[in-house]
């Protein structure tokens, strides 16, 4: 559980973060609460995580878009060595996906170009791809923050000075984050409002009220 009241809104706190594919909101809003992000690259990569997928609303409902990985030393493979299987061309697909589900939303046309470019199939490495896509992610926003990497991999809890959220922003522990105001998704009238999708989601819907947004969340 995360525990970071306090603590987590001065200037000087260090956070601890997984490596994530188009973030869910919650992990975007702790990026703009912070100004020292640490990527954790040492672990052991876990599975089913928003490391390699992410969330968005279709018009059939959610869909969970999933990057193929590969992982060249098995179980210990660590997550800076995560390859990308981009023969399955699963970059077309997603950016289908994506296009299908927002192309009729406010701001779509508008960012579309700057991430477009990231579903080519010209990055093989895991981290890499997630790291510069949401450094592109946070230029749209107007999101500063210092992004570092971790040299050594620390046990959960084992530093105290630093608020660490690699396990807990994760789709197995949704219902720890509530405090999401509604804003209108593409799909309103024929669904609920549906929290905590990708960051696109927010972005594509609300535009450059999205740091507004990111700002008024209570996590």
């Amino acid at each position: 559980m995360i525990k970071s009241e306090n603590r987590f809104m001065q200037p000087d706190s260090v956070i601890l973060m997984s490596t994530a594919y188009l973030p869910p909101i919650a992990y975007m809003a702790f990026l703009f609460s912070c100004s020292n992000i640490i990527i954790e690259k040492e672990e052991t990569y876990p599975k089913q995580t928003y490391r390699n997928r992410c969330e968005i609303l279709s018009a059939n409902g959610i869909i969970n878009l999933s990057i193929p990985v590969n992982k060249p030393h098995g179980n210990n493979t660590k997550t800076k060595d995560v390859t990308i299987i981009n023969s399955s061309q699963w970059f077309t697909n997603h950016w289908r996906a994506i296009s299908s589900a927002y192309s009729s939303s406010p701001f779509f046309l508008y960012y579309k170009d700057e991430l477009k470019g990231f579903f080519t199939g010209s990055y093989n490495n895991l981290l890499d791809f997630n790291t510069d896509l949401t450094t592109v992610i946070l230029k749209l926003i107007g999101i500063n923050c210092k992004i570092a990497y971790s040299e050594t991999f620390s046990m959960p809890g084992q530093d105290k000075l630093i608020i660490d959220t690699r396990y807990s922003i994760t789709p197995k522990l949704e219902g720890e984050f509530k405090n999401f105001e509604e804003y209108t998704q593409v799909f309103a009238a024929k669904f609920n409002f549906i929290p905590n999708l990708s960051i696109i989601d927010l972005l594509f819907n609300l535009g450059p009220e999205t740091k507004n947004y990111l700002k008024s969340l209570k996590l």
